[in-house]
């Protein structure tokens, strides 16, 4: 047989396979609660053109468009999406063990913050796995302050305000210092604010500027209250069922994420900050008695959670403080 003639037979054999293999690189879709402009969508971008190139073609739906963050991690684990991201501790009435980052002032700096994070990472790996979840990596959020329209002498002031909580922890903690809890998604706070339904909150500067809090608060306090991590995950069935090469590829791309991210968060700290001052906001000092309290509620809440997550969340604050 001539090679023409063989080449001629390896197309025609090839031919009607064509069909079959593009259908099997169907386009994934991907859900994320936080707007396009935010730090973790635009690493999330980053990572899919990443995964682009390994064959992996993403849609992602940002802002909530597609499904609301408390329900991005069951349409992960029903393939109604194939990626999803999701605050990990908005998930603690599943589990209190995804709580640890939102223990205010546990940690205060981005060197403990990552230290815990890679601490916990095997936990949060093994829970998420039996949920047929595959995690890919992990992000935090700048460090947390206080919102509010007059300045803040200690945590006495907050007593009374309706405070926005986003999680069981800050409902806790609001609880704890004589505040009215009030869960409100990050895409809700603006109306919140303006209809009287919160009036005060702890959470990053990034949130403030996703959310213009110049629009309805006056006073911004930093004071580390928590460094909460953001997760990307895929289901396990749609990663699983991936070429070994593909698999490697994504993981890869995922740990320079999880680098990028971290150092992405830094960054977004001095500049969100700055553009909440640019816009009227007042940047508050954290008085020695603000302070103080924080610890205080920090060591009650952190004995409260150890008691809650048993043995693991023995083991990882006893590796924390080692």
């Amino acid at each position: 047989m001539s090679m023409n003639r063989r080449a001629l037979l390896a197309a025609a054999t090839a031919a009607p396979l064509l069909p079959r293999l593009a259908s099997a690189q169907t386009r994934w879709q991907m859900a994320t609660a936080y707007p396009e402009a935010n730090f973790h969508t635009r690493n999330i971008q980053s990572f899919l053109a990443d995964l682009n190139t390994a064959g992996i073609g993403v849609q992602l739906h940002a802002n909530a468009a597609l499904l609301p963050q408390g329900q991005i991690k069951r349409g992960v684990q029903t393939g109604q999406v194939q990626l999803g991201e999701i605050l990990l501790s908005a998930y603690g009435n599943e589990d209190a063990f995804l709580e640890v980052d939102s223990i205010p002032a546990l940690v205060s700096n981005y060197a403990d913050a990552k230290r815990l994070s890679d601490l916990a990472k095997p936990y949060v790996e093994a829970r998420l796995n039996r949920q047929g979840i595959s995690l890919l990596y992990m992000t935090p959020w700048p460090p947390g302050g206080f919102y509010s329209n007059a300045p803040l002498a200690s945590l006495e002031s907050l007593r009374g305000t309706k405070f926005r909580t986003f999680n069981v922890m800050t409902n806790r903690f609001a609880t704890l210092i004589g505040a009215s809890p009030t869960l409100v998604q990050q895409a809700e706070l603006p109306q919140a604010f303006a209809t009287g339904v919160v009036n005060a909150m702890a959470t990053s500067a990034q949130t403030g500027v996703d959310t213009q809090a110049w629009d309805y608060c006056r006073v911004f306090t930093p004071v580390g209250f928590t460094f909460t991590r953001n997760a990307i995950m895929v289901q396990k069935r749609a990663f699983d069922a991936l070429p070994a090469a593909t698999q490697a590829a994504i993981r890869a791309a995922a740990a320079a994420a999880e680098t990028r991210g971290w150092r992405m968060s830094e960054e977004a700290t001095a500049s969100t900050e700055a553009t909440l001052r640019q816009r009227g906001l007042t940047i508050g000092q954290a008085t020695p008695e603000l302070m103080e309290g924080m610890r205080r509620i920090s060591a009650q809440m952190t004995e409260e959670w150890i008691s809650r997550t048993g043995e693991d969340g023995q083991k990882l604050i006893a590796a924390y403080r080692a």
